[in-house]
């Protein structure tokens, strides 16, 4: 049992590394050798842990969504805040970690999607996977907010949620090209008038 969970934390520490690197590079710039000799671990054994360099950009994307999707969850329940307080929090969250320039797990979503979805289905639908799962907590948090009263939104729940991730996705690709607060900021007053939260 010992030797198993030494390799998982081999491989979880083959992905935590690559987690920075490719954060920085993105997949394709990154060649394997880098990422190994920066987690301390023989090329050879690379194979033993992923298939394929694939293989390994789709178990990438799924870990990273796993710790996302957990950090959601843990924003959208904070206890003695409201739904609208805590959506609010949310997108707060998102410009201080994708607005920072050293902030080390930046959106792999972000990094990656326009890189490797024309030459990944594997890891195309991963990346599907986890985004979907981002907007159906988006959505609940929505549909939370309306119930209490603490939002007031025009349209369908999902259709708000996948409006907003997509704001926030682009205002986070054009932070990267001009090097500025202002995509977030535009994305913040954006998401205030279409959710009028009534108390943040």
């Amino acid at each position: 049992m010992a030797h198993v969970n030494g390799n998982i934390d081999v491989r979880q520490g083959i992905l935590d590394t690559a987690h920075r690197i490719v954060g920085a590079k993105g997949f394709s710039g990154v060649g394997l050798n880098e990422i190994l000799a920066a987690a301390g671990v023989p090329k050879g054994s690379f194979y033993h842990y992923f298939g394929s360099k694939e293989a390994f950009g789709e178990a990438l994307l799924e870990d990273y969504f796993e710790d996302y999707l957990a950090d959601i969850d843990a924003t959208l329940a904070e206890p003695g805040l409201n739904h609208a307080e805590r959506l609010m929090n949310y997108w707060r969250k998102w410009q201080a970690t994708q607005g920072s320039i050293d902030y080390q797990r930046k959106c792999l979503a972000v990094k990656l999607a326009a890189e490797v979805s024309d030459l990944s289905e594997p890891m195309r639908l991963a990346l599907k996977s986890g985004t979907a799962g981002i907007i159906d907590r988006v959505t609940g948090a929505i549909e939370g907010g309306l119930a209490e009263g603490s939002l007031q939104v025009n349209g369908e729940p999902r259709a708000t949620a996948e409006t907003l991730y997509h704001l926030w996705l682009g205002a986070s690709l054009m932070a990267k090209i001009e090097r500025t607060e202002a995509p977030f900021e535009a994305a913040m007053a954006t998401t205030r008038r279409i959710l009028d939260p009534q108390q943040t």
